[in-house]
């Protein structure tokens, strides 16, 4: 049978020119984030990479991936897109430094119902800037142009990181024991995690997202609650390659507690200092304004602490020196000790009030 109507791509809502152009306008942003093991560009069926040109001995690939979840809805009402991508690099690369890791390139994946060119651009932007921050090289992505599936202009995220690490530098390492010192690394802010919490918080109390933040009157709050993602790959690098890190823990979904307990060893715990870990400002307002407990605080958010890292306590504060250079403080917030009960406990939780 014969339709009676002439139907096209682009009639039923997929614009194969518009996301033509977006991949051409992103090349050349791709192009300088290149490594030495980049081979080829954007726009083919795969993305190639040559391992043996980074100088590797003995390697070990390490795989990742991520989104950036409910903090796109967030982007969405504050009218913001352009550090969605970083978050989308961050949250892959931060969980290859885990491993002990260097980031070598990354993939990613943009859907919606529409294409917004522009919209899209700055997504994509940022997935570049976050791929320059991690030293990652920007090795491919997709475009998918879904009307129905996703509505209007509504679009999702995925990201896919690649690093690599010499076999006899995998974290964590076999002999973290008791009396090693645990470091807390900072947080530019919440990253992208807890929004669901966060948007429930701003929606229940009628919170107006472009008015002043009341923790800091000179910024509106939407705009810090979209702070990128920190990407600790160059702070870390100096650290990693002199083999002084034991383990490191990103925390992420679940918190403090539960991130951490995913490195250590059986047999092992750690205390984290309430006191040491003070709430940053929007954290201690998220407390208030949302009647947070110390169970929900930091099961939730990272609460000021991006990253935790556990090394030897004769070499900690190298670290943190090391790390203060690169910009990013950190400082001592717990110790290894030897048991078999909870495998992190923070002592003294209302010590980290600010109020």
């Amino acid at each position: 049978m014969t339709g009676s109507r002439h139907y096209t791509y682009a009639g039923a809502g997929v614009d194969t020119d518009a996301a033509a152009a977006l991949v051409d306008r992103l090349a050349p942003l791709a192009r300088t984030t290149a490594r030495a093991g980049t081979a080829g560009g954007l726009g083919g069926f795969g993305a190639v990479y040559d391992l043996e040109r980074e100088g590797f001995r003995d390697p070990l690939l390490v795989a990742a991936t991520d989104g950036v979840g409910t903090k796109l809805l967030l982007a969405e009402a504050v009218g913001r897109h352009d550090g969605i991508g970083i978050d989308l690099v961050a949250m892959s690369v931060n969980d290859l430094l885990v491993q002990g890791a260097q980031p070598l390139f990354f993939l990613d994946y943009f859907a919606t119902g529409r294409l917004d060119p522009e919209r899209a651009f700055q997504v994509l932007e940022g997935v570049v800037e976050g791929c320059r921050q991690a030293d990652c090289a920007l090795a491919g992505g997709e475009t998918a142009e879904l009307p129905g599936l996703y509505a209007g202009r509504t679009y999702d995220l995925a990201g896919f990181a690649v690093g690599a690490v010499e076999r006899d530098r995998v974290l964590p390492r076999s002999d973290l024991e008791p009396g090693d010192c645990v470091l807390a690394l900072e947080s530019s802010g919440l990253h992208a995690n807890g929004y669901s919490l966060v948007r429930a918080i701003v929606t229940g109390e009628d919170i107006d997202l472009a008015g002043a933040a009341p923790f800091a009157p000179d910024q509106a709050l939407g705009d810090v609650l979209l702070c990128p993602t920190r990407i600790y790959a160059r702070a870390l690098r100096p650290a990693l390659a002199a083999g002084d890190v034991k383990a490191l823990a990103h925390i992420t979904g679940g918190g403090l507690a539960a991130n951490l307990a995913r490195v250590l060893p059986a047999g092992t715990q750690v205390t984290l200092d309430g006191a040491a870990l003070r709430l940053p400002p929007l954290f201690d307002w998220l407390r208030v304004a949302g009647g947070l407990n110390a169970d929900t605080l930091f099961g939730t958010f990272n609460c000021g602490a991006g990253m935790l890292l556990i090394a030897a306590a004769g070499t900690a504060e190298r670290i943190r020196q090391g790390l203060d250079g690169q910009g990013v403080r950190a400082w001592p917030v717990g110790t290894v000790t030897a048991g078999r009960g909870p495998a992190v406990v923070i002592e003294s939780p209302e010590a980290a009030w600010r109020s």
